[in-house]
């Protein structure tokens, strides 16, 4: 773990530790049950034999939504079995586990067949493979003509953070709305959509029920110093948005593969 820098990484902690924390909240990040179907609008109608992977996908709660709003099968993709229990657990509480797919696997190293989906899901997930990078590798796991979905951190406004050190150090990859669409275009799709999340996504869906879990997550290791810096880094993210909110946010990108 790096303590050097100012601005302390969700990377830089043991990979057991994140999976606990956010196993225990409903979303892994900023989203929105309304964003997702909003993004499912520029979709074309899915049937029985159409297949889905989302990418990234924690606990599943835009998968249970894709699941609702499509009735075909969907792959979902998480590297941490604790997220993929929750996923599940999930699945069997709405009555969809017939059509969801648990697969454990890194978003970098996915074990399916080219040209496989019919779209592809990443719901703030992509940024830890990278936005250009993802966006490239994932293409040859589409049917040609087939879709996909994803949600990245991007400029709002022409004004910037004071503390771009931050920025730096956890949004490596952020630009322009601008510049993601062209280089979703780079990748080899047609940009289709896009549109900006509410605030709410973060605070209300999001970093709202945080602090609820924190004390039990803390207690539950011991306050060890590791879990006390994650939760203190989870914090100053928290700060840090609510500081910054009018200069950054989640963009879903939608696009089709040509």
């Amino acid at each position: 773990m790096n303590k050097d820098r100012e601005n302390v990484i969700i990377e830089d902690f043991d990979f057991t530790l994140i999976a606990d924390f956010f196993r225990r909240v409903d979303r892994q990040g900023p989203g929105g049950d309304q964003e997702t179907l909003m993004a499912t609008f520029h979709l074309p109608v899915l049937g029985a034999n159409a297949r889905i992977a989302d990418i990234g996908c924690g606990t599943g709660r835009q998968t249970a939504v894709l699941a609702e709003k499509f009735d075909c099968k969907i792959d979902a993709v998480d590297l941490f079995p604790e997220m993929l229990d929750g996923l599940m657990a999930r699945c069997v509480r709405q009555g969809i586990a017939d059509r969801v797919s648990p697969v454990k696997a890194s978003m970098d190293a996915l074990p399916f067949q080219p040209e496989t989906y019919d779209l592809i899901w990443a719901e703030g997930s992509i940024f830890v493979i990278g936005y250009e990078r993802g966006l490239t590798y994932w293409r040859q796991f589409l049917k040609p003509g087939g879709y996909i979905a994803v949600s990245e951190c991007s400029w709002l406004s022409s004004k910037r953070p004071e503390n771009m050190s931050w920025i730096a150090d956890n949004l490596p990859e952020i630009d322009t709305i601008d510049a993601k669409i062209h280089q979703m275009q780079a990748a080899g799709y047609e940009p289709v959509a896009h549109f900006t999340l509410p605030e709410k996504c973060w605070t209300d869906n999001y970093y709202a029920h945080m602090p609820q879990v924190m004390p039990i997550f803390l207690s539950d290791h011991s306050d060890s110093p590791a879990a006390r810096l994650f939760i203190d880094r989870m914090k100053q993210e928290m700060a840090y948005y609510e500081a910054n909110k009018d200069t950054f946010g989640y963009v879903f990108y939608i696009g089709r593969k040509v």
